[in-house]
């Protein structure tokens, strides 16, 4: 066992802190689940943003979670080399190129420019394209607890704090 592993998490339960955030967990999950965009990429952009934020927790939570939805292990595996894998539509590639842009840094320029909206807009409409976007904020809007807060990547959400009770 390495020392992630076996390390206590810095906060405890961030629902217990602050009872308010499962109404907003809930709500964000609902916004993502509109129907406007498969759960399966959903979950291939929520992989994605863990991969690019560098955050274990997060990778490991959207892997299991797309493991648990019957995702295959090549697919899991190849989001963090997406561009070259064969294992994604062009719309999963549109969706994960919009990611990337979103979160990843550019030099100069736009980070979303033009022909990326254009190819994104092929194959989403505006609600949808609305909705990739909330899902990447989605897992952005848990990077600061998952980075601060140091929970346990691979256990369950209700093991995975340390006790309010310590």
């Amino acid at each position: 066992m390495n020392a992630s592993q076996t390390s206590t998490p810095r906060l405890s339960d961030p629902n217990g802190l602050i009872p308010e955030m499962s109404e907003l967990t809930k709500a964000l999950y609902q916004v993502t689940g509109n129907g406007s965009i498969p759960r399966s990429t959903i979950g291939l952009i929520q992989l994605r943003a863990g991969q690019i934020v560098g955050n274990t927790y997060l990778t490991v939570l959207h892997s299991g979670i797309l493991r648990n939805t019957g995702e295959t292990e090549e697919r899991i595996t190849a989001v963090a080399t997406w561009q070259d894998a064969p294992y994604f539509t062009p719309a999963e590639r549109a969706a994960l190129a919009l990611t990337d842009a979103v979160l990843q840094a550019t030099a100069h320029g736009e980070r979303v420019p033009d022909e990326l909206y254009a190819q994104v807009a092929e194959h989403y409409d505006e609600k949808a394209i609305a909705t990739l976007a909330m899902a990447i904020g989605q897992v952005n809007f848990f990077v600061p607890l998952a980075t601060i807060g140091k929970p346990r990547p691979g256990t369950s959400p209700s093991k995975q704090w340390k006790s309010t009770e310590a």
